[in-house]
């Protein structure tokens, strides 16, 4: 963090209790300098960007308005919430964020008791919020307020109207912001719409509402089911009047806005009069992501994690790569249009991360055969299902950790009706910076035991388009390929596309001393430590890239068990259940008994950091795989001599 830096009011602020000594004049000055500071920090530090600009009125007035940590504040899609951190005495290690040891991505209750909630994947605020809010009415904690912040997309998720669905029918004061920076919800704005805004969320309408069903309560002219009654009929007074329904009033949520989500004078305002109001409610915000920074307002996608940039300028500073080998999900990118201009059959689905994913390349050439069906994980492997029964070939591709949302869909949608998806798990294993929410640990683990499945991981770019050719071949069902995030280790990655056997594994190396059984990027770490065991201790290793995870190649397996008393494992993946799990239970099957070791995600989460970093951290780097291999050789070579 620059020390040269100073703000008249941000130094001053160490907690949400110092915010509130300020008045409501002194806020706007307040959101300058924190939106100054985020655009400091991250200029030099990189991380999520544009969001977290969108969100600073809303930090500021939300932390004015309420009594936090005692209130309760779930943020969805953490990435908004770098302002909240700043805020809430993390200021000065900020400059730690997204580091080893330091600030961690994304809000997290175990790093401070103002992120109440863990935030990394999107659509669960609403939810957990529900079940807080409900949690503190069984307590008797009536004066503990609960709010929900959703936006930048997360409304898309099935979890969110889950979630509303049970807020409309569960005793609960709950608040969701709805933050609708124009990435999920269309605008609906107005002169009407405004006025009827005005009037609903005014203190002496309020008051006088809640004063006369107060009356009605006691007469007995009103209870519980003809409240709901009188709501339902105001909203649909309120609807005919502003000729628009929304889906919260349907479900009789009361409804407020929309409003400049950036205007923090009246956002506080208007949350301190809602604040007590009974009964869940959802306060519309219209907010520009990258507010404040003109570069992230004019192109939000490439500015929501944008690297290093100039605070000044704008001017980002990206890495010169002439002569590195490719992104991973480039070579998937490329192939995916190379295999669709051959194959008609072939459409890309992707859940909101078309750029992350380089589907983007498809939709640029083909806009018809690909599909963004935004944060929706289950919908997009059914959606691909639904395609692929009707004769289409969906290459479906999601991030490894965001798989986990639609394992129900994979196996009822897809695996049980063998049909032909093509599932690319993209940032599998360790994804560095994102930390526990994000790695890609556990898909080998648990798509394993789903029959009908076939589990591959390339290890490098020829394998990766070689497999993809093949996984859309006729009769090949559902397929799954996983690779990491970042590049891989040829800089020539095209190469002719060529079908390679199904359960087929290969030998990489021979050896006679022991054997290397490696699957996906990670041989190649493997190989090196490989080869320095041969050259500074003699030894003789054989290597196995096992390709796929299922169905096994059980005659290399059978090769292996037969010649080796001693096996070495490598995965990028959590070692309960995976890769080596398999050759385990397959040795054991067979009456094999070697000494096997398994190198892979220890049985814990693994916090942020570089993914070098966490690969030495977990015992998977090639140091670590070099001493595996070498154990006892320093004791066996003194004796010799």
């Amino acid at each position: 963090m620059d020390n040269e830096t100073t703000y008249s009011l941000l130094d001053g602020i160490d907690s949400p209790e110092d915010l509130r000594r300020l008045s409501v004049e002194q806020l706007p000055e307040v959101c300058d300098e924190l939106r100054r500071d985020i655009i400091k920090e991250v200029s030099c530090n990189p991380g999520h960007f544009a969001a977290s600009l969108g969100t600073v009125e809303l930090t500021v007035a939300l932390h004015y308005v309420y009594n936090t940590p005692y209130d309760r504040i779930v943020w969805d899609v953490g990435h908004q919430a770098y302002g909240h951190k700043i805020l809430t005495g993390r200021r000065k290690d900020f400059y730690t964020n997204r580091k080893l040891g330091g600030i961690r991505p994304f809000p997290a209750p175990e790093e401070s008791e103002y992120d109440s909630f863990t935030s990394g994947h999107a659509s669960n605020s609403i939810s957990a919020a529900l079940g807080m809010a409900v949690a503190a009415r069984m307590k008797g904690e009536d004066d503990r307020h609960v709010v929900a912040i959703i936006g930048d997309g997360s409304m898309s998720g099935g979890l969110a109207f889950e979630g509303l669905n049970n807020a409309s029918s569960t005793p609960n004061n709950m608040l969701i912001v709805l933050n609708d920076n124009d990435m999920s919800i269309d605008r609906s704005v107005g002169g009407m719409q405004q006025y009827l805004f005005n009037l609903t969320t005014s203190v002496p309408y309020n008051r006088l509402r809640f004063k006369a069903a107060r009356m009605l309560y006691k007469m007995g002219a009103l209870d519980e089911d003809r409240r709901k009654a009188l709501i339902r009929l105001g909203n649909s007074l309120k609807s005919m009047v502003a000729q628009q329904q929304n889906v919260f009033e349907g479900m009789n949520i009361r409804y407020f806005g929309p409003i400049d989500g950036h205007d923090v004078k009246n956002l506080a305002r208007v949350l301190h009069d809602i604040k007590e109001m009974k009964g869940p409610k959802v306060l519309h915000l219209h907010t520009v992501k990258g507010k404040g920074f003109a570069p992230a307002e004019a192109h939000a996608t490439e500015w929501h994690a944008p690297g290093r940039f100039d605070p000044e300028t704008g001017e980002r500073f990206v890495p010169d790569t002439a002569g590195m080998p490719p992104l991973f999900q480039d070579v998937f990118g490329n192939t995916l249009l190379e295999l669709a201009e051959a194959n008609p059959k072939i459409v890309g689905v992707t859940p909101a991360m078309p750029s992350g994913s380089s589907m983007n390349i498809l939709m640029a050439a083909m806009p018809g055969r690909a599909f963004d069906v935004g944060i929706a994980e289950g919908h997009a492997v059914t959606f691909s299902g639904g395609m692929a029964k009707e004769g289409m070939q969906p290459f479906c591709n999601i991030y490894s950790s965001f798989m986990q949302r639609a394992y129900d869909n994979v196996i009822h949608d897809v695996a049980i009706l063998r049909l032909p998806v093509v599932f690319c798990l993209d940032r599998a294993g360790l994804v560095g910076e994102d930390g526990p929410t994000h790695q890609g640990a556990f898909d080998m683990a648990y798509l394993r035991p789903i029959p009908n499945l076939t589990i591959a991981s390339p290890y490098d770019e020829h394998e990766l388009r070689r497999l993809m050719y093949t996984a859309q071949l006729p009769g090949k069902g559902a397929f799954v390929i996983r690779y990491p995030r970042g590049r891989g280790v040829l800089v020539d990655w095209t190469c002719p596309l060529e079908e390679i056997p199904v359960g087929k594994g290969r030998c990489l190396k021979e050896g006679t001393d022991l054997a290397v059984v490696t699957i996906g990027p990670i041989g190649n770490v493997a190989a090196a430590a490989i080869r320095r065991a041969e050259k500074e201790h003699g030894l003789s290793i054989a290597h196995y890239d096992l390709r796929f995870l299922k169905p096994l190649d059980e005659e290399l397996l059978h090769e292996v068990g037969h010649r080796f008393a001693r096996i070495v494992t490598v995965e990028d993946g959590i070692v309960e259940g995976g890769m080596g799990s398999a050759l385990l239970e397959f040795m054991a099957d067979h009456g094999y008994t070697p000494e096997v070791r398994r190198i892979g995600i220890p049985d814990r989460f693994v916090e942020h950091g570089t993914v070098q970093q966490q690969y030495h951290l977990c015992g998977m780097d090639e140091e670590a795989i070099y001493d595996v291999l070498t154990e006892g050789q320093v004791e066996k070579e003194d004796k010799d001599v």
